[in-house]
């Protein structure tokens, strides 16, 4: 009896042994080349929430100026800012990822907008006029503000005490 419990001591202490000290395999298959339109079957709700984003951002730049250098108004006005740059950010460096050349294209034409346009110019005034700065984002968005905001100059400090 006593040997027969040795074996099965043995071949666990042997399993577990194996599982830790083995090394595994890792198979790693590589990115399979995407031919198809650079998006996903659910495009069509990202396209809407696209439309609704520039809406709510296109909003934020129409709100009074002095609602801009603090308490809730302020908030506002930068959380809009953010969200939207965020989204723009992440789309921009995922789409790339999952759907290779055509998903870049795709996202960045996308992306690319006479509304995105007048949201970088109307961002870039506001940067100009010391209504935003980089830190005031998160840092996703904010490699996209950067971005935007790399020619410009403050010219005022609107929000200065």
């Amino acid at each position: 009896m006593n040997r027969a419990w040795f074996v099965v001591w043995a071949l666990v202490v042997y399993q577990i042994a194996a599982w830790t000290f083995v090394p595994q395999e890792t198979i790693q298959q590589p990115a399979a080349a995407v031919d198809g339109p650079g998006f996903g079957s659910n495009e069509a709700i990202f396209v809407q929430g696209r439309a609704t984003l520039r809406r709510e951002t296109s909003l934020a730049f129409e709100r009074p100026y002095g609602s801009r250098c603090a308490g809730e108004g302020r908030k506002q006005f930068v959380s809009n800012i953010d969200e939207y740059y965020y989204h723009r950010q992440n789309d921009t460096e995922r789409y790339g990822k999952t759907f290779g050349k055509p998903g870049a294209d795709y996202i960045t034409k996308q992306w690319s907008t006479g509304e995105d346009k007048r949201i970088e110019r109307l961002t870039q005034e506001a940067y100009a006029l010391g209504f935003i700065q980089p830190s005031d984002f998160d840092g996703i968005a904010r490699k996209m503000v950067e971005v935007v905001i790399k020619n410009e100059r403050v010219t005022a400090h609107s929000c200065a005490s």
